[in-house]
């Protein structure tokens, strides 16, 4: 038996969805940077911290905190694009099934909240009302909100939406395709945080793997079908 090489096919024309999700991780972790602190001292409050401690960080950082907003809200934009980009591969690949759907409206309303939650953030930071504490935090939960289980579990719709069909077709190698079911399936149990705030790590175990997924995926996932096959003599 040997191989000839299939006639050359047609190649999806788009952005590389690999390039794209490197972009969107510098991104967010450049704005995360702004507002956390390696060395304990000031640090973007938790959710478990009192109005006290709250209200004066943003009170006394509103600049790191008006940077991480825009660089939040830029990495909303990659990651859209991201979105559009693989839901498209993978219907231009031949994918019938309803995978891409669920990809798209998780990746677009992961997109939509994080762009949200920096200009909540930006509001939060303007002059003004980091001294109204009551509306500090309500801001506060709300962002909150947006960007913690409101990013971590359309987040997980969009990693399972695409590790599905890519797994039923074989487009992706099986080791990441089980990651991002896992991811899939820790980003929807992050919505137990609205209820038990003891599940709060769920989100970050979403958020940070998510990168490395986005990543791999984005380069691995193939833009065409060509390839050889086999023919007998």
């Amino acid at each position: 038996m040997e191989t000839i090489k299939s006639p050359k096919s047609p190649e999806h024309r788009g952005p590389h969805p690999g390039i794209v999700a490197i972009v969107y991780t510098l991104l967010f972790n450049a704005g995360l940077y702004q507002v956390i602190s390696f060395t304990g001292g000031p640090h973007f409050p938790g959710p478990w911290e009192s109005s006290e401690a709250i209200a004066p960080y943003f009170q006394e950082h509103s600049k790191a905190v008006v940077i991480c907003a825009f660089l939040q809200f830029g990495a909303a934009i990659p990651l859209g694009i991201f979105t559009a980009t693989m839901v498209s591969r993978l219907r231009f690949l031949g994918v019938r099934a309803a995978g891409p759907s669920i990809a798209l409206f998780g990746g677009l309303m992961t997109a939509i909240n994080m762009a949200l939650t920096g200009f909540i953030l930006w509001v939060m930071a303007y002059p003004g009302i980091a001294q109204e504490t009551a509306v500090l935090r309500a801001l506060y939960y709300l962002g909150f909100a947006t960007g913690g289980v409101g990013f971590s579990v359309p987040m997980g719709l969009l990693i399972a939406g695409l590790s599905i069909p890519s797994a039923m077709m074989k487009l992706l190698p099986k080791w990441l395709v089980v990651f991002g079911f896992a991811l899939g399936m820790i980003g929807e149990l992050s919505a137990l945080n609205l209820v038990i705030p003891q599940a709060l790590f769920l989100i970050p175990l979403t958020r940070f793997p998510g990168f490395i997924w986005l990543i791999a995926a984005g380069f691995i996932l193939p833009a065409s079908l060509v390839g050889p096959r086999p023919i007998e003599k």
